[in-house]
């Protein structure tokens, strides 16, 4: 398994004491020499300009990062001017999403669904973007059905999607299902799976409960039985998403993407547990 196709994601920090803490997790994750760490970007600009300070920071140090642009509540102008500004500091990736409309904005914007969001990408910058966009083994949770969100991922890859990065999840054959179907249906990109460390339970019910990924009912129940005990939480965490990752690595996934929630421990104890390449 090489190097080459792991990558972090991180979020842009609000505050400079977080700043100095991404700063810190970029340099130790950095080491493993990943393929590329992703930012990600409130949807209506609402972080924005922190987006565009951490995508220049980690730039300057040298690493591949790739945006994320969300379209929701953007114009086409306002889309033009941050792929402009990417370009010219020589960024060469892009996550592309949807995003969903931040509380009390009314409209929706000039874009409704990815695949627009893809086109208008390639039609401003022609090849210039390695395009990621997202996938949902688990079934997107404002999808009308299971077959509908495949028939829409299909159109973001035909729309001109280099690859794809999966929601997370725990259930290893969710994730084989959803490539086969993608497969039968003629989409043939490499689709990384998302991995989210356990780092807090209760932090991790509440995001899975918000993006409709599930935590297994052995694992849920595991988890909500060691209470506080954070170090425990850790340990049967730590057990459970390596042993995912070896099952998705030994089945055939082309790499892995770490949610780092801005944390380089939890992810470098998986990289150090699968024996990863330096």
């Amino acid at each position: 398994m090489s190097k080459s196709h792991i990558s972090f994601e991180f979020f842009p920090p609000q505050t400079p004491e977080g700043m100095e803490k991404l700063v810190n997790t970029h340099q130790q994750l950095a080491a493993l020499g990943p393929e590329f760490f992703s930012v990600t970007f409130g949807a209506g600009g609402s972080t924005q300009e922190r987006t565009l300070q951490s995508v220049a920071h980690i730039k300057a140090q040298g690493s591949d990062v790739a945006p994320h642009l969300s379209c929701v509540g953007s114009t086409r102008e306002s889309i033009r001017r941050l792929l402009q500004t990417y370009q010219a500091q020589g960024v060469r990736r892009i996550v592309a999403l949807r995003g969903d409309l931040p509380s009390g904005m009314g409209s929706v914007g000039e874009f409704q669904y990815a695949n627009e969001l893809v086109e208008f990408i390639r039609a401003e910058t022609g090849d210039h973007f390695h395009i990621e966009v997202a996938a949902y083994p688990e079934v997107h949770p404002q999808a009308k059905s299971a077959r509908d969100d495949l028939l829409n991922f299909k159109r973001k890859m035909g729309a001109g999607a280099n690859s794809a990065i999966t929601q997370y999840f725990y259930n290893a054959d969710s994730y084989f299902y959803f490539v086969d179907e993608c497969r039968k249906l003629g989409v043939t990109a490499p689709i990384v799976p998302g991995i989210m460390p356990v780092v807090k339970f209760s932090q991790l019910a509440r995001f899975s409960d918000a993006c409709g990924a599930e935590i297994p009912r052995w694992m849920r129940k595991t988890l909500e039985g060691y209470g506080d005990d954070n170090e425990a939480v850790q340990a049967f965490g730590l057990d459970a998403v390596t042993a995912l990752c070896e099952k998705l690595l030994a089945g055939g996934a082309p790499g892995l993407h770490f949610y780092t929630l801005n944390q380089a421990a939890p992810s470098l104890a998986i990289w150090q547990r699968l024996g990863l390449s330096k």
